[in-house]
């Protein structure tokens, strides 16, 4: 069965389904595996050194011969040199957590690399309009890691009336076939889903963390502050609830130990780190401990997904995890997605009269 779909014609993917760039998690051998299957993989580089990006792309190419994406950082220092990189790889979609600016959307476009920029409210998705961008994720509060307040069902049909022709990926809550569909009829092109694709055989997450993940409820997730000053969706543990009621001096030294290590790990300068943490703190109200934090919070989610450590890491999630309760081949999990979403527009081409 095949669904085509905007999407797939501007990707050139079977499939109308995006993997977003989870960090740490959505590496070249989740990224392959997606775009083998017809979606789009997105390779995460936010926590990749530049020449850890490099080493992906070529993975990713030895795998598969599919389009794919890299998932880029906006306020990264060496953001110039990672979009030459796409340039010269021909990589098919740059994608963005934040909005990356109007002349970094026209360079990648103008060298023929699609752009698709991240959202989580009506006025954003126009900003990006205006900047030329290719296509839109719009994230609903029900989405994992930053995310903001406003419910999928409610932000998807707001942007895509806002962006007119630009397709839409509805992300926040999807999993299977029937919200494939359920995307489609409020105007969206397709999905994107992070959490539905970490728990996948093919992602590198340690066993004992997906087990974790299996294990969670639907009301097992907070939206907290505590890590960076700005809204992320994580699963509510120990550790989550002693950032929460941990005192500005806590906070303080637990932020610049991160930082630390984030660093070393890799290779950016405490200078760098600072710059990105005080561009962040522009961009909102963030005390100096959250702006340590924030530059240096993916070390939280590597000592899980990389370490398998939830006692001193965190666990960002969609709420959707508490609806998931097994880890499927990617091959079989868009198989199934793509035969669920025939399913469900057989069963409303019933109900015609």
């Amino acid at each position: 069965m095949s669904l085509r779909t905007p999407l797939c014609e501007l990707f050139g993917i079977e499939h109308p389904v995006v993997q977003t760039g989870m960090g740490w998690v959505a590496g070249a051998r989740l990224t392959a595996a997606t775009s083998s299957a017809g979606g789009l993989g997105i390779l995460a580089s936010a926590t990749m050194t530049f020449e850890q990006l490099e080493q992906a792309i070529a993975q990713v190419k030895s795998r598969t011969d599919k389009p794919f994406g890299v998932n880029l950082r906006a306020d990264q220092a060496d953001m110039g040199r990672r979009v030459e990189l796409l340039v010269r790889e021909k990589v098919k979609v740059a994608s963005f957590a934040q909005a990356p600016g109007k002349d970094v959307v026209r360079k990648l476009k103008d060298h023929g690399v699609l752009t698709m920029p991240t959202v989580g409210a009506r006025r954003h998705a126009e900003k990006v309009a205006e900047w030329g961008v290719d296509a839109v994720i719009a994230q609903g509060h029900e989405g994992g890691g930053h995310t903001g307040a406003v419910p999928t069902s409610l932000l998807v049909p707001q942007v895509v009336d806002a962006v007119g022709s630009i397709p839409v990926v509805a992300a926040g809550g999807f999993f299977d076939g029937r919200g494939l569909v359920a995307a489609l009829a409020w105007g969206a092109a397709g999905v994107a889903m992070g959490t539905r694709f970490l728990l996948t055989q093919e992602s590198t997450v340690p066993d004992a963390i997906k087990a974790t993940y299996l294990a969670t409820p639907v009301t097992g997730t907070v939206v907290t502050r505590a890590i960076d000053g700005n809204p992320q969706r994580v699963i509510r543990t120990e550790l989550v609830d002693a950032f929460e009621r941990a005192g500005k001096l806590a906070a303080l030294v637990r932020a610049v130990r991160y930082a630390w290590q984030f660093r070393a790990i890799t290779g950016a300068s405490f200078i760098d780190l600072m710059r990105e943490g005080f561009a962040m703190r522009a961009k909102g109200d963030l005390t100096f401990a959250q702006m340590t934090m924030a530059a240096s919070a993916p070390m939280l989610t590597r000592a899980t997904m990389v370490e398998g450590r939830p006692d001193v890491g965190i666990l960002p999630t969609g709420q959707v995890v508490g609806v998931i309760d097994e880890l499927p081949s990617v091959a079989d999990l868009m198989a199934r997605i793509m035969r669920e979403a025939e399913q469900t527009l057989a069963h409303l081409r019933s109900l015609e009269r």
